[in-house]
């Protein structure tokens, strides 16, 4: 009774639009005053969860993508990755994966990277001449890389759900993140050849020492996150606060890309989003304390262990669910209603925590790429003022792409697996 009870009220509450938050609150707290349990304890929950110190690195990570969305960090970025493959047919395009790439090492928001890449990418690459779908469909597609290479604020978000190390969750994005900027590299110079796209013109010796110096600010800032983290000087969360603040430094005092009197309103927008998800995770979380405590979970590994179902067979499923939900809700809704479900699982399935993580992470880059709810597909549309029709025409070859990947991510963990395993041990 309690499971069909839980799952009418949820997606009733879900369907005729109440916000997330309350859908989850609602929600637990009704559940935990049915079983005669002290509402207290729901509300100590929340309280809890909130002083969890990886949840401050949501805020400041956000505050670090905002800087340099706004910043001038990105054309920084992108004029240093195209002194590679300027030589080469479609260079922009394979520098638009490259330079998505390195801003996700930094930023680790998926539209935040869509946005500030395209801004400055998708009107060059039309005045190049490339195609309108091509160009935009690899922009956003290309964007997905925020969420998948660390930082990542969904491997946060899964950290805080599943009570994992967020050090080890962003070590297993790095491996499937470079296949599928691999991928896409592939994909573009394919495409290039086949359609004659232009070369970039060659830059003299001079110019070349000009962007590195330029980039080099920018390219710190991975390198104080990875530094930092993996050599035992910072926490996460550490880390992110000095990502915000040398992003805010080098974007006003070196690419003056907005004054010292605007920045509050960068921190403030970035806070007022932070204070959505943190809203949403603290919520989540009293949900997911009654969903254990009611047995549910261990109902669901009964039945599937009396249908013998196997480990490829569960993650096949919850595969086909994700992809089907990302159609119709954004990547922070999905994880925060399937996980408190799909968490405790895992270890009957003999299922790695780390690897799942990775599993969700790419569902959820599909997610941003397919309608009606894309939210990758939207940014580029408004960018470039383009039909989103155009947009989702240039993806689908990349969407097609990127479930081959998650295919191989699926069922070959060792992707995932290896990097943390190397550097963490078993």
């Amino acid at each position: 009774m309690p499971i069909q009870l839980f799952g009418a009220m949820f997606f009733v509450l879900l369907a005729i639009g109440m916000p997330l938050f309350l859908v989850l609150g609602t929600t637990g707290v009704t559940m935990y005053w049915l079983n005669d349990t002290p509402l207290i304890s729901a509300f100590q929950k929340m309280l809890d969860s909130l002083e969890s110190e990886t949840l401050l690195a949501v805020p400041f990570f956000m505050m670090a993508a905002s800087f340099m969305e706004k910043g001038g960090v990105a054309k920084a970025l992108i004029d240093f990755v195209s002194l590679g493959v300027g030589r080469v047919p479609g260079g922009l395009a394979i520098a638009a994966v490259a330079g998505c790439t390195l801003f996700s090492a930094i930023c680790g928001s998926s539209v935040a990277t869509a946005m500030a890449m395209g801004a400055i990418l998708a009107p060059a690459m039309q005045r190049r001449g490339y195609p309108a779908d091509f160009s935009l469909g690899i922009l956003a597609a290309s964007g997905t890389l925020g969420i998948l290479v660390p930082p990542s604020l969904s491997m946060i978000l899964f950290a805080l759900i599943a009570d994992e190390s967020v050090p080890q969750l962003f070590l297993a994005g790095v491996v499937p993140g470079a296949l599928q900027a691999g991928i896409f590299v592939v994909y573009a110079m394919v495409y290039a050849r086949r359609h004659n796209l232009p070369r970039e013109k060659p830059k003299s010796r001079a110019e070349k020492w000009r962007i590195v110096r330029d980039a080099l600010p920018a390219l710190s800032l991975p390198a104080i996150i990875g530094v930092g983290i993996y050599g035992g000087l910072t926490t996460v969360t550490e880390a992110s606060v000095l990502a915000a603040m040398v992003a805010l430094v080098i974007s006003i005092f070196f690419y003056k890309g907005f004054r010292l009197r605007d920045a509050i309103w960068e921190i403030s927008d970035a806070l007022r989003a932070a204070a959505a998800i943190v809203i949403i995770i603290a919520t989540a979380l009293v949900l997911a304390q009654w969903l254990t405590a009611s047995g549910i979970p261990t109902d669901i590994v009964r039945a599937m262990t009396d249908a013998d179902l196997k480990p490829w067979q569960f993650l096949l499923i919850v595969n086909v669910i994700l992809f089907a939900m990302g159609m119709f809700l954004e990547t922070v809704s999905i994880m925060l209603i399937t996980l408190p479900i799909l968490v405790p699982l895992l270890a009957p399935l003999g299922i790695n925590p780390v690897h799942f993580a990775v599993v969700m992470v790419i569902n959820m880059e599909m997610a941003l790429l397919t309608p009606p709810v894309g939210l990758n597909l939207f940014v580029l549309s408004n960018v470039a003022k383009a039909p989103l029709s155009t947009v989702s025409r240039g993806v689908t070859p990349l969407l097609l792409m990127m479930l081959v990947l998650l295919m191989l991510v699926t069922y070959l963990p060792e992707i995932s697996l290896w990097l943390p395993e190397l550097v963490y041990g078993r």
